[in-house]
């Protein structure tokens, strides 16, 4: 042998730095791109989800996710209760997290008349 084994473990531990770094770069940029595109929406989305929730008041259009649409009636304050109208004279109570959308009323884009 003319490379004595101390030498050959040195040049080893050398490159076997950036050879780990190397490899786990992939599985490092992989992570970041997930959380752009998938957890950092989603949080948002969910985050909005409550704020909505949250402000419901009397007289508003939901929709439920079973895909009910109704008027909020009552909101029990400290509860998770929503009294929502269905039909006239149908009420039911639906858990305020199953409300799914809020239905935002829609403008009339009629023009006056000369």
């Amino acid at each position: 042998m003319l490379i004595s084994p101390a030498y050959a473990q040195d040049a080893a531990a050398a490159g076997g730095a950036t050879a780990m770094i190397m490899q786990l770069a992939p599985l490092i940029l992989i992570f970041v791109v997930f959380y752009f595109l998938l957890i950092r929406p989603q949080q948002k989305r969910a985050k909005e989800h409550r704020t909505m929730l949250g402000q419901l008041k009397r007289n508003d259009r939901v929709i439920t996710s079973g895909g009910i649409l109704g008027t909020v009636t009552k909101v029990k304050e400290g509860s998770e209760e929503v009294e929502v109208e269905i039909a006239p004279n149908v009420r039911v109570t639906v858990v305020r997290s199953t409300i799914s959308t809020l239905v935002k009323p829609v403008a009339a884009n009629d023009s006056k008349p000369a």
